[in-house]
């Protein structure tokens, strides 16, 4: 499995405007990195509807019981069932060896490496011998292991279209209502970021907390649903064991995993790791802790590359393929309580998509701060869609998170379609739908002040003012990214396919230059004039204004 590690600066001192997690290096010369995370173990994969036979149990070291599965009617699936699979292109041709080295540069990490090229750390370190794998020098080479040569399934599971959440027709609620397995009666307690930085906990209804993961992450809630059931029988079980009730996705000791909340946004985050990392990241190949890799059937969609992805982490190869490699895998669970995916329609990104001419999100004469380049939209495992600005309050108090003085303005003519929990989604098709069409995220917006749904607002009207709330953020900060019809929208896509570009994100003419492989930094580009994305507010290389 490809590792995921994450570098948190702690911030002191008088600057603020500062995002999140920043990866910026103080000395450029030497990237320390953590060389092995802690690992966790994962809990058997096992379907458990009333159509389709058991598959084989993942070897685990923790001890299950029998548990009486109640008989369910679900629709069968056809033993020959005919589906038109997704016209989606494959993501690019491989030469026969591929890549063969990475040249270390300012700001790479030994795991951020291993994702790119779909290795894990273990692998690079024993491929390069290396002596001191907590440090890299820019310039080193690190040799790559070479492609494998058996592919991944080649069966389509899902198209992108039921992966993405695009659609709000599905009434999560209601089908949850009608379901006689445990999840009907879960609760869980959420942490919710207030505007000051401190968190308020509320208690949400399993409906309430699969809707929250789907708009969060931008997942199809149906998938998520599907994966509690072919985990753990959560829909249709209504006595699961202990350790299926605590851990339903994921065995995790070592990590806060506790909780449905927890639980399906580790499912959501990887679920978006290989659905664009597949896309706009030029993931090529799956690896197995034991060893065994994969590369990647060119023919296959991004959804199913998410989903043989999703079912490889923390898991075996026997149950991988149980789940992967044919329709009486997790393809059969689906179908029975959802019906074909297939019938949806894909693309759902034109491959001629144009962005509409947006403005910079606040007024003129303002001087903000550009904190943050290409960053997750939510999460570092989606697509680099955001950007961070901070605004111009000049604080005496010694605060990072306050409600700002300066609004937030629209970029755009549009309806405001949700509105909640630090964020506000504008909606430029007005047809109030913020899963279609292109939609523009904003993150951090206080509760004070901040535009509700069904307001109707021009280009450059105020919807709100930057704070702390809503999502992760040590400091006063706006967070703003673009979707289509649900999908992430990069910045700008330096390793998308040709054939699958993604329109640059352009505000008032300034257009983004991301780094590859390098979150958070980069730069804006305006008729020649550059920025570049600097935490803090003391250099003029960040300074914009209109």
């Amino acid at each position: 499995m490809r590792q995921f590690a994450r570098l948190w600066i702690i911030c002191v001192g008088a600057i603020y405007g500062l995002v999140a997690c920043s990866l910026g290096e103080s000395n450029p010369q030497i990237v320390y990195i953590t060389a092995t995370p802690q690992m966790v173990q994962v809990i058997p994969a096992t379907p458990v509807i009333a159509t389709s036979q058991p598959s084989q149990p993942t070897m685990t070291n923790f001890p299950t019981q029998s548990v009486f599965i109640p008989t369910v009617a679900l629709s069968p699936v056809p033993i020959a069932l005919e589906i038109t699979p997704t016209p989606n292109p494959s993501r690019f041709d491989l030469s026969p060896t591929g890549m063969q080295q990475h040249i270390v540069e300012a700001g790479d990490t030994l795991s951020k490496i291993a994702e790119k090229y779909g290795t894990t750390l273990e692998s690079l370190i024993d491929e390069n011998q290396l002596v001191n794998p907590d440090i890299l020098t820019i310039g080193q080479i690190i040799k790559l292991p070479e492609l494998p040569t058996e592919l991944t399934p080649s069966l389509k599971l899902l198209p992108d279209s039921r992966l993405v959440r695009a659609s709000n027709g599905f009434d999560v609620a209601q089908f949850i209502a009608n379901q006689h397995g445990y999840l009907k009666g879960v609760t869980d307690e959420v942490d919710f970021r207030q505007f000051d930085g401190s968190t308020l906990k509320k208690t949400l209804t399993a409906a309430q907390v699969v809707e929250q993961v789907a708009v969060e992450y931008s997942v199809d809630p149906r998938l998520l649903l599907a994966l509690l059931e072919y985990r753990a029988g959560w829909l249709s079980n209504p006595t699961p064991n202990e350790v299926q009730k605590t851990f339903p996705l994921i065995f995790a000791l070592d990590t806060n995993r506790l909780g449905l909340y927890r639980q399906l946004s580790w499912a959501a985050y990887h679920l978006n790791a290989g659905y664009y990392g597949w896309k706009q990241r030029a993931l090529t190949t799956l690896e197995f802790e034991s060893g065994e890799r994969f590369l990647y059937d060119a023919g296959l969609n991004a959804a199913t590359v998410a989903l043989q992805y999703f079912f490889s982490v923390k898991s075996d190869i026997t149950s991988w393929r149980n789940a992967v490699s044919t329709p009486q895998g997790f393809f059969s669970v689906y179908y029975a309580y959802f019906g074909n995916p297939f019938e949806s329609i894909d693309p759902l990104v034109p491959s001629d998509l144009i962005q509409p001419d947006l403005g910079l999100p606040f007024g003129s004469g303002e001087v903000w701060f550009f904190t943050g380049g290409a960053h997750g939209g939510w999460a570092s495992s989606s697509a680099w869609s955001a950007l961070d600005f901070a605004p111009p309050d000049e604080r005496t108090d010694g605060l990072f998170c306050f409600v700002s003085d300066y609004w937030v303005r629209a970029v755009a003519d549009g309806i405001i379609a949700r509105s909640q929990d630090g964020g506000v989604w504008l909606d430029l098709d007005g047809d109030g739908d913020d899963s279609t069409g292109w939609v523009i995220f904003y993150l951090h917006i206080a509760t004070q002040d901040r535009a509700s749904v069904g307001t109707i607002v021009k280009k450059g009207d105020p919807i709100g003012r930057a704070s702390c709330e809503g999502g992760y953020s040590t400091a006063t900060h706006l967070h703003i990214a673009r979707k289509y019809n649900g999908e992430w929208m990069p910045t700008d896509c330096q390793l998308c396919a040709s054939h699958d570009s993604r329109p640059v994100f352009n505000l008032g003419g300034w257009e983004v230059v991301s780094i590859p492989n390098q979150e958070y930094q980069g730069y804006l580009d305006f008729n020649g004039q550059r920025l570049t994305a600097e935490q803090g507010r003391v250099s003029v290389i960040n300074r914009i204004s209109w």
